[in-house]
């Protein structure tokens, strides 16, 4: 079974040799909480690391290897989790491929664990892994510890020897530093000392450097901050960007059951459609209606997992908010045992969507759009004269749809719809924020409010729905069921609080957005 680590470490690359940038680190004994420094045996540490012919995983911060030697020796997934900081999957040096079944989308070398290949499968797609290049590296390493004796940091003196399937072969010293219990204070003023030593922070990781000649060419130039003055293709088609990449992002920390994975993932695939919808007029809405299909499938596949969490929450913090003498019978126990086998078959719902070769080509329809984006003539105009429209749109759908609230037949369908709306209205304000910025940040905001209280409602009324159901259960096998009765009745109250609050969002107010 796999182990997850957190790495925080900077590297560096030492002016004057390793062993001076060492003594200096020693010399740190007495500061920053260091109460001693314990010189580590040498190790010999020889790693093999896979990627696509084209070197995929690199290019996205991303490694993978099998490395023999060190106290950690195994396979290792490195995958970022923000500034100087990796989730690092392990698992033992002689876990197998296991392959559930040989679909075009699984293929490597026929060496990389299963479990670990998908985790990438987001980026590699139907290109197979294979060894890039062997490093081998003698480390030194220094353990700073605390008054009690506990690891602060280690910084590693490596010796690195690269060999490439595909080029030269090189060699290079390099210093590492990584936290242990230690916090980021303790990382910056190892980096000053060993600054002061003359080492520098390293422009490229082992593998960037080893593979150097390899590497994909640069991309743009990293653009200018999109403004009212910006094409109002780059506005939008850089929001949609921005969820393709959540959507890389999560996709990995879903397959590993991620607290809030399958939430964020879902967002980034709503925010993207409901962008490719609002701006049909930029990006061409009839070339892109079956991506928007296809993100609605992927949604739909996620939500069951989603709302599950959300309704198991809600009931069990319902549950404890009621005095502990009205919960009669097990109440918690059947309400747990209700979303235990749904959230298990949930999961693996999406866990197939994601293995499948549907949203595989989906993710490659996403990367086409953002390649070759169908722009129609407006999106050369300035954002700030031409989103306003679509965002004022958004916002009049959702004041109408508000509005058709007190006269529905179905108010809680009304409702429901009514926070879908709203949904869209926020996307579309959020994608338009660098472009006409307060006045659709405005709108974002209160879309965002009224979506979480139309939300809340619909809560209540699933939960109201689950509680009406598990009555059934605890009576016919004989149990008290008033508890459930009390939950009903606080959630319907919740609920018609909430339809009391609705009034002040239909009442007319100035469209900010307009501008006038």
């Amino acid at each position: 079974m796999a182990t997850v680590v957190r790495e925080i470490e900077r590297k560096y690359n030492p002016a004057e040799g390793s062993t001076v940038a060492l003594d200096a680190v020693k010399a740190m004994t007495g500061t920053a909480g260091i109460a001693a420094v314990s010189q580590q045996g040498e190790q010999l540490l020889d790693a093999v690391y896979y990627d696509t012919a084209d070197l995929r995983l690199i290019e996205a911060g991303i490694t993978l290897r099998r490395r023999t030697g060190g106290e950690d020796a195994g396979w290792h997934l490195k995958l970022p989790a923000g500034a100087d900081t990796k989730d690092e999957i392990r698992l033992p040096p002689d876990a197998t491929s296991g392959k559930r079944e040989a679909t075009p989308y699984a293929r490597t070398d026929g060496a990389v664990p299963e479990e670990l290949a998908a985790l990438v499968r987001a980026r590699t797609r139907d290109a197979a892994l294979a060894p890039v290049v062997r490093i081998q590296t003698s480390r030194r390493v220094l353990r700073l510890l605390d008054g009690a004796g506990q690891a602060l940091a280690e910084v590693a003196a490596d010796h690195v020897s690269a060999e490439p399937a595909d080029g030269p072969a090189a060699s290079w010293e390099e210093i590492e530093a990584e936290l242990v219990t230690g916090g980021p204070a303790l990382l910056t003023a190892i980096e000053a000392q060993l600054c002061r030593a003359g080492a520098r922070p390293a422009a490229a990781t082992k593998l960037q450097r080893a593979l150097g000649g390899r590497l994909p060419a640069a991309g743009h130039a990293e653009q200018p901050p999109l403004t009212r003055g910006s094409p109002a293709g780059q506005v939008v088609l850089g929001y949609v960007r921005d969820q393709v990449a959540a959507i890389w992002r999560y996709d990995p920390l879903v397959r590993r059951d991620a607290p809030d994975a399958v939430h964020q993932m879902r967002v980034a695939t709503r925010r993207a459609r409901s962008a490719l919808q609002a701006f049909g007029g930029i990006i061409e809405r009839d070339a892109t209606r079956p991506l928007c299909a296809e993100l609605k499938w992927l949604a739909a596949a996620l939500g069951p997992a989603r709302d599950g969490e959300v309704m198991l929450a809600r009931l069990t913090a319902d549950l404890a908010a009621i005095p502990p003498a009205l919960v009669t019978g097990p109440v918690q126990a059947r309400i747990t045992a209700h979303f235990t086998a749904g959230l298990a078959q949930a999961a693996q719902t999406a866990l197939a969507a994601l293995d499948g070769q549907r949203y595989l080509r989906l993710l490659d329809d996403l990367d086409a759009l953002l390649a070759d984006p169908p722009l129609t003539p407006l999106a050369k105009r300035k954002a700030g004269k031409v989103l306003g429209k679509p965002v004022r749109r958004a916002a009049r759908r959702l004041h109408r749809a508000l509005a058709a609230v007190p006269g529905a037949e179905d108010r809680d369908a009304a409702i429901h719809e009514a926070r879908k709306t709203a949904k869209r209205a926020r996307y579309a304000a959020e994608a338009a924020t660098p472009a006409l910025g307060r006045t659709a940040s405005r709108q974002a905001a209160r879309a965002k409010k009224l979506q979480q209280l139309l939300g809340d409602h619909h809560d209540s009324v699933v939960a109201r729905a689950v509680l009406l159901d598990l009555a059934g259960q605890a009576r016919a096998a004989g149990e008290d069921t008033f508890t459930y009765g009390l939950m009903h009745q606080r959630q319907a109250s919740q609920a018609a609080t909430i339809e009391q609050a609705l009034p002040r969002f239909t009442a007319t107010r100035r469209d900010r957005t307009t501008g006038h």
